[in-house]
């Protein structure tokens, strides 16, 4: 059964918690009002638990939560997460439905406004999700009151434009009566502009308006318009307040949250898919005293997304000033070789999700803090331990692990990741290419190592290391004591390397390796150096992969050659919304017609999405 964590770190707050295997996967999603009660919760007698609970905390390792501004929030995101993860011990959600939504007819003659649940469809604009219909149901109530569109079905509208007499709602002024002509068409289409936009997060000029035109009617001495207009701006208010934390539309982007102070800086991404929050993801640098805020922050996302390649949206919301997000912007685009734009919070949905980052970055700050104040003497313990066993004369303080990773003994990658004090410091770590050509471990880490020590000395590097730790066994320890000898360094940096098994040290001047006793600190500190190196080499090599497999996609296309190539994916961003995009719109783009139909063919079965629902089907 998993042990029980230290509740104490966990803030008393809405999210949602999610338990992990050892293979990090997502076994179960929950949600809470208050995390840290929830969580405890399941580390009561265990004869009190199910059998399921029982046997999700055998299986689980580890415990992850992201902090929200409500419970209702909370009930989203582990919808979203339920969605993304398909954890297998959480019970399928019924009809798999979607949650609630508010739908805005836009195709009709007279839009309407209505909850709607399941596909969406051509014809209609969709705004949510809600956590339930009675939430969504409020939202539409309190909106009727400040911009009052019709609700009605078809059939009532005809019905009522037979009559030649309006409903209930339009007397208590809930409908502004189109079926009986109270009301014209271009007027009409305003009101439903309003809504729209206000769904969308575009409250502000709405506010902005009703507060002008309260006070111009009151100062002509309209008490009556301007009290209208007064409860108008209450019905808003209240609205903003049950707004969940949703997209008005299905796109891909991360929030950036920062949290620093004197020493650190940390990064918390909040990672927006199809509208949904989807997870989060996070980074720690040491801060530089004489660096600008900006300036180290920039570096820590550019080593954040170096990392996460793969999974790059195309827009990036973060706290910054306009010049700032565009530098950013450059630096990205330039880091991974395609457009990424950077932007700041300009709407209201945008901020709260930005909220939602800068909340999780102090949390993790808080229990980094923790983290420091209980484990140091521990860290310390390990790091002496480990000093022992390499044959080091005092503990090392800055260790620098290498890994090597290939496909069948072709494209090689290097990955070095550092751990200063018993801490790994991600803002450090380093990727290479390698020119090895061959099936070749040794040669290829060789190439690594002698590009390290050029610049060993490099501060841009942190400076030289305390240990080397290389993962593999004593080819590779060889190979680099003899590189080190050809340059005349023999002795200047330890070296050690690290079996495939975890308990074997490969130590120079030994004849046989040492063993690591299993349960020893210094174990566990060699077992978080090369699981990171690994991980930091194959992400890093799936995403070269992936980018190779792309570019050698668009260059199969006739007629597509470099320049529209790359006028393509300026525009669009990615070869996914190539593949998304229209013939029409490939044209416009600057794509020849019979080019934009081989594109079309070429990357639909690749990379397009599958169709959410028929597009000749209307909304009922």
């Amino acid at each position: 059964m998993m042990d029980r964590p230290d509740l104490a770190a966990i803030p008393e707050a809405p999210g949602s918690y999610q338990f992990r295997d050892g293979e990090d996967r997502v076994i179960y999603v929950g949600k809470a009002r208050n995390l840290r009660a929830r969580v405890g919760s399941y580390f009561q007698d265990p004869r009190q638990l199910s059998p399921k609970t029982r046997a999700m905390l055998a299986v689980a390792s580890r415990l992850t939560w992201i902090v929200v501004p409500s419970e209702q929030d909370a009930l989203l995101l582990e919808y979203s997460l339920i969605k993304e993860h398909h954890p297998r011990y959480n019970i399928r959600l019924r009809d798999d439905k979607s949650y609630p939504m508010i739908a805005v007819t836009v195709g009709e003659r007279w839009p309407r406004a209505m909850i709607y649940r399941g596909k969406r469809r051509r014809g209609a604009r969709y705004f949510g999700p809600y956590a339930d219909a009675g939430a969504a149901r409020e939202v539409l109530e309190l909106l009727r009151r400040a911009l009052p569109l019709r609700t009605c079905s078809p059939a009532k509208l005809a019905q009522h434009e037979r009559a030649g007499r309006p409903c209930l709602y339009f007397d208590i002024g809930r409908c502004v009566g189109p079926c009986i002509g109270a009301v014209d068409e271009a007027t009409y289409r305003g009101l439903v502009d309003e809504v729209t936009g206000f769904l969308e997060g575009r409250a502000g000029s709405l506010v902005d308006a009703l507060e002008t035109e309260m006070h111009a009617a009151a100062s002509r001495l309209e008490f009556e318009e301007a009290a209208r207009l007064r409860d108008r701006l209450s019905a808003i208010e209240a609205v903003l307040e049950r707004q969940s934390v949703a997209l008005g539309h299905e796109r891909d982007l991360d929030a950036i949250g920062v949290h620093r102070d004197e020493l650190d800086l940390y990064l918390e991404v909040v990672r927006v898919r199809h509208g949904r929050i989807v997870g989060v993801g996070g980074a720690r640098a040491e801060r530089d005293s004489g660096a600008m805020l900006f300036d180290e922050l920039l570096d820590l996302v550019r080593s954040y997304y170096d990392d996460q390649a793969i999974d790059v949206p195309p827009r990036i919301v973060a706290r910054v000033e306009v010049a700032e997000a565009r530098e950013a912007t450059d630096a990205l685009t330039s880091l991974l070789g395609r457009p990424v734009r950077v932007v700041t919070p300009y709407r209201r949905e945008l901020a709260v999700l930005v909220e939602i980052a800068e909340r999780n970055a102090a949390l993790a700050h808080q229990r980094a803090r923790r983290e420091r104040a209980t484990d140091l003497a521990t860290r310390s313990r390990g790091l002496t331990e480990l000093g022992e066993l390499a044959g080091l004369g005092a503990p090392p303080v800055r260790i620098e692990c290498f890994d090597m990773s290939h496909l069948q003994g072709r494209s090689y990658v290097g990955s070095m990741v550092v751990m200063e004090d018993g801490l790994m410091r991600h803002g450090a770590y380093r990727h290479f290419r390698v020119s090895v050509p061959h099936n070749d471990d040794v040669g290829a880490m060789r190439e690594v190592l002698s590009r390290r020590l050029d610049r060993l000395d490099d501060r841009r590097f942190g400076g030289r290391p305390d240990l080397i730790v290389l993962d593999g066994g004593a080819p590779q320890l060889n190979g680099v004591l003899r590189l080190l000898e050809e340059r005349g360094m023999a002795g200047t940096v330890p070296v050690v390397a690290l079996a495939k098994s975890f308990e074997e040290l490969y130590v120079p001047d030994r004849s046989e390796p040492v063993r690591v006793p299993r349960g020893t600190l210094a174990l566990y500190l060699l077992q978080q150096l090369r699981d990171e190196a690994h991980r930091f080499a194959i992400t890093y090599h799936r995403r070269r992969r992936q980018l190779d497999a792309e570019r050698s996609t668009l260059e199969s296309i006739p007629g597509l050659g470099p320049a529209r190539r790359a006028r393509l994916l300026a525009e669009f961003g990615s070869i996914y919304e190539i593949a998304e995009a229209s013939e029409a719109e490939l044209v416009r783009a600057g794509v020849p017609a019979r080019v934009a139909s081989a594109v079309r063919e070429r990357l639909g079965p690749l990379y397009r999405r599958e169709p959410e629902s028929d597009p000749d089907e209307e909304v009922r």
